[in-house]
């Protein structure tokens, strides 16, 4: 997987970007996530990107013909496809992730400032996607978290796949309640069925709760649930009667 970040910051992108497990997968070449100084292609003896709004208005707009300049660079005139991150784009969801993730290399475009030329969004730019319905001061965070997300998924990167596939939101539920030692906290015991070493009631508890805690925190996702099998029914059932 690679996936080339162009932004102002590059050096906030490397400096979470090579931490912990993603930067791990780095070093061992499993993923490439690699930030692209957008300054380095404008033809500005100041290093200037930016410039005053055409028809007025406050800030300054992102300017067309570094970030094309840029993009040309990356992709040496082949369709690479390019994603910026934009408050007027489509939310981001597990979907969209693996969506990615199957595209094997794509570029992501961090705006700044009060956006970008649209010029260079109609040329270049695939699709924008929204990391939900607020403003942030620059795109790096949110092109970060979209990385994060999708990189996860190569193989290798996590421990074994049901690090992820286990996980809120990979089957349209949210995660089970997690829990460690010691078994008893300020007076708080671990579920006593997550002790007993049956697997087969400790999974049908953890089925249980992803669809309780689902039902009642993301009432959106569990009206799209369908149930994959009886013991789906039949928790739904429970959960039913322990409403009433």
């Amino acid at each position: 997987m690679k996936i080339d970040i162009m932004t102002l910051f590059p050096e906030l992108i490397d400096g979470v970007m090579h931490e912990s497990i993603i930067g791990r997968a780095q070093e061992k070449q499993l993923i490439s996530i690699r930030p692209v100084n957008i300054r380095d292609f404008t033809l500005d003896k100041h290093n200037r990107v930016d410039d005053t709004p055409y028809g007025g208005g406050k800030g300054m707009v992102m300017q067309a013909d570094p970030l094309f300049r840029c993009h040309e660079h990356l992709t040496q005139g082949e369709h690479v496809h390019t994603v910026m991150m934009s408050a007027q784009g489509a939310p981001f969801n597990q979907d969209k992730a693996r969506e990615l993730l199957a595209r094997g290399r794509f570029i992501i475009v961090c705006g700044h400032y009060e956006g970008i030329d649209q010029r260079f969004i109609d040329t270049c730019v695939d699709e924008e996607i929204s990391m939900g319905d607020f403003v942030l001061t620059g795109g790096e965070i949110p092109a970060m978290a979209v990385a994060d997300a999708v990189c996860r998924m190569v193989p290798g990167v996590l421990s074994d796949d049901v690090c992820f596939q286990d996980e809120s939101h990979w089957n349209g539920l949210l995660e089970y309640p997690q829990y460690t030692k010691p078994s008893v906290w300020h007076d708080q015991a671990v579920p006593e069925v997550l002790l007993s070493g049956h697997h087969a009631n400790i999974n049908r508890w953890r089925r249980k709760m992803s669809l309780k805690r689902t039902k009642r925190d993301r009432p959106d996702l569990f009206a799209n649930f369908q149930p994959q099998d009886k013991q789906d029914i039949k928790i739904l059932e429970e959960l039913e009667e322990e409403a009433q």
